[in-house]
């Protein structure tokens, strides 16, 4: 099976409370969360801060056990693979964070830092593994003296691209791309995306491409998922979602991206407060009471996702 399959993926987190601190409550950053990737492309989720977007990437590789739910990579399911058969199957999916300061140890040197996983996993002789980080610096845009040098010598973007010779070093088939450029500069942001495409064409990666930046997910990515509180809001292909939103939270998330052109116009949706406290969500739809096209029936019941005009949406205006 050439795809990855997420089927109603969950995880909670135990709310503790009182003096004998029992569980009083659940923070559900992922609620039962479905969608396929076929190989080689690029899903991108957005949503504002604290929906949950990196728990699913992380929930997905079982960096965190999720709490229900089943993953599927190309015909194998993870969610059932004991620890020692998931440390094998590791070398097939990676991970890169968004502060690629804090996700490199400062004590290692970079040739050692991206030769760890090929360590880990007993690949090739000591000769063949320091050739192979060679090719990996070549790869991503660094010199080869690179192997001799601390990340604290490096600037942001060469840091990121260090992180990215680590994740393709055990050659994956799949890669979750968390945030990896919203601490960069705008340029450097154009660099480091530019590479993620190359090597999707050159290695026939799949990513799941997490990011606030819908000028972003423009570019790279094939399909779009919008999360809110845990849940999916919309779904469908870029060019359907991005040109015509159909769910209202989309429709304000795309209200907010500046345009390059100064004669422009868009009509800005100013959504009202902030997002909810995951730990205790708005009853019926969680989005209902910032929705500007809010109705009684939205206070009382959660809407279903239904497919509208080839997407997926989430809102009882469908």
């Amino acid at each position: 099976m050439n795809e990855i399959r997420v089927e109603t993926l969950k995880k909670y987190y135990p709310v503790y409370g009182g003096i004998l601190r029992r569980i009083k409550g659940w923070v559900k950053a992922v609620d039962g969360i479905s969608f396929r990737i076929r190989k080689g492309e690029v899903l991108g989720v957005v949503g504002e801060s604290g929906c949950g977007k990196s728990t699913l990437g992380r929930a997905i590789l079982r960096l965190v056990e999720p709490t229900e739910g089943k993953v599927f990579l190309y015909g194998t399911e993870l969610t059932a693979l004991s620890p020692s058969d998931l440390r094998k199957f590791r070398r097939k999916m990676q991970i890169i964070f968004q502060d690629p300061f804090s996700s490199l140890n400062p004590r290692m040197k970079v040739g050692e830092i991206i030769e760890e996983g090929l360590k880990i996993h007993r690949i090739g002789t000591s000769s063949e593994r320091k050739r192979k980080v060679l090719e990996l610096l070549e790869i991503v845009g660094l010199p080869a003296d690179s192997v001799k040098r601390y990340p604290h010598e490096f600037s942001g973007g060469q840091r990121q691209r260090i992180c990215i010779a680590r994740a393709i070093a055990l050659e994956p088939e799949f890669i979750v791309a968390d945030e990896p450029t919203s601490s960069l500069d705008l340029s450097v942001q154009a660099q480091i995306i530019k590479l993620f495409m190359e090597l999707r064409e050159k290695l026939g990666l799949t990513y799941l491409f997490i990011s606030h930046d819908l000028n972003l997910i423009r570019v790279i990515s094939d399909f779009v998922l919008v999360m809110y509180l845990g849940r999916v809001f919309e779904y469908g292909r870029t060019e359907d979602i991005l040109e015509n939103p159909l769910h209202p939270y989309t429709k304000a998330l795309i209200s907010a991206v500046p345009g390059i052109e100064p004669e422009t116009k868009r009509k800005r949706i100013i959504l009202e407060g902030d997002v909810p406290d995951p730990a205790s969500p708005p009853s019926g739809c969680h989005f209902h009471p910032r929705c500007p096209s809010r109705m009684e029936i939205c206070r009382t019941s959660y809407p279903p996702l239904k497919e509208v005009n080839g997407r997926t949406v989430a809102c009882h205006l469908y």
